[in-house]
């Protein structure tokens, strides 16, 4: 039996955790749609598979755009996992779009901890009105603990204002991710005080199932040929209307269904370390460089975590390296800092400076855009 799919924007985010609290209990399955959102090339069906409660439109920052299809049952599992992971449920300050699935997960995690989540406005994020939104949060006796999750700049930003830090700090924990953690900002956090858990997901594992390089409970890793594998009972349904790609990333192996999550990683001894996309790689010189590494590196710097490290191409080694950042970096200094861990081939050959980077509804960086800026 079908089931019918809503289409709700996310300007109003409490009206999206109503849809979402409708979905997790059987109603209409949810599809939250950003206002400023491009749209797919083929309009969302009006009915979806009785099993699918929730659809997350994903361009991706470098991909073609899908629909990821979820089952309450995964999301359930997933908000299961994170609170036996951190010591029990919450209340939740959100502070990500709720198009995006991080976003989701708060007021997944909100709903089934019956408390309702402080709200930071949409919009540009701004660290006062995020320790505003931390002085509205109100738990309770079955859900003490106090949570919110953010992607690295929103990070860095409330650490730039002393109130918000002082908010930050009294958190239970405060989930960082949507792309890799800079160390040193990780380190500036934990020494104010703030407790950060690093985190490691998609929209077709319902979200972060990695916290801290470990697998949260039940969720299992693997690697094939250097791609990570994951597998547990928050996998997505697949693609929505789309059997070659769903076939393609969602996989049968040792019995269990797998996600090829397009990650380069290594294991040691159960511990993810995701060393960046598969495809995110450049021959220069005949070498392969993993621009995940480089942009690592780079972000170790003073100032740079929000560096982006892309590719250009080079009549003489093919394509290079570049850092494209809003704050000035000597070329020198980077190419020393990068060589001496990678090699030579993995310098970046230039510094390309910008007013502002280009960035994602989700607060990723817009890789596509950067790539343009760094080739122009």
């Amino acid at each position: 039996m079908p089931r019918p799919l809503v289409a709700l924007g996310t300007s109003d985010p409490l009206v999206v955790l109503r849809g979402l609290e409708a979905a997790l209990a059987g109603g209409p399955a949810l599809l939250p749609v950003a206002p400023d959102a491009p749209a797919l090339p083929t309009r969302p069906p009006a009915d979806v598979r009785q099993g699918v409660a929730l659809v997350v439109e994903t361009s991706g920052s470098t991909g073609t755009g899908k629909r990821v299809a979820l089952s309450s049952e995964a999301l359930l599992a997933g908000a299961a996992a994170a609170d036996a992971e951190l010591g029990g449920p919450g209340g939740w300050v959100l502070a990500l779009p709720t198009h995006y699935i991080a976003g989701l997960n708060v007021l997944t995690r909100s709903i089934t901890a019956g408390t309702e989540p402080a709200v930071v406005p949409p919009g540009h994020f701004d660290a006062a009105a995020f320790a505003d939104a931390a002085d509205r949060l109100v738990t309770g006796p079955a859900a003490p603990r106090r949570y919110t999750s953010l992607v690295p700049v929103q990070l860095a930003r409330v650490l730039d204002d002393e109130r918000a830090t002082a908010a930050l700090a009294g958190f239970d924990a405060v989930l960082v991710g949507g792309q890799a953690t800079p160390a040193a900002l990780r380190e500036r956090a934990l020494g104010a005080g703030v407790r950060v858990v690093t985190t490691y997901g998609a929209s077709e594992t319902s979200g972060g199932c990695v916290y801290d390089g470990t697998p949260l409970g039940t969720v299992r890793t693997a690697l094939d040929d250097g791609e990570l594998l994951l597998s547990g009972p928050m996998l997505a349904e697949g693609y929505l209307d789309d059997d070659r790609r769903t076939a393609a990333a969602f996989v049968e192996r040792d019995n269990a269904r797998w996600y090829r999550t397009g990650d380069a990683a290594t294991l040691d001894d159960g511990r993810v370390r995701v060393l960046g996309r598969l495809d995110d790689v450049v021959v220069s010189g005949g070498e392969k460089v993993q621009l995940g590494a480089v942009e690592r590196l780079v972000r170790d710097l003073p100032g740079q975590d929000a560096a982006v490290v892309t590719r250009r191409a080079s009549g003489e080694w093919g394509e290079v390296p570049v850092v494209v950042t809003e704050r000035p970096l000597d070329l020198d200094t980077v190419r020393e800092h990068v060589g001496s861990v990678l090699g030579r081939a993995a310098r970046p050959t230039a510094v390309v400076l910008v007013e502002r980077m280009p960035m994602l509804p989700t607060g990723k960086p817009d890789r596509r855009a950067v790539q343009a800026l760094a080739s122009g």
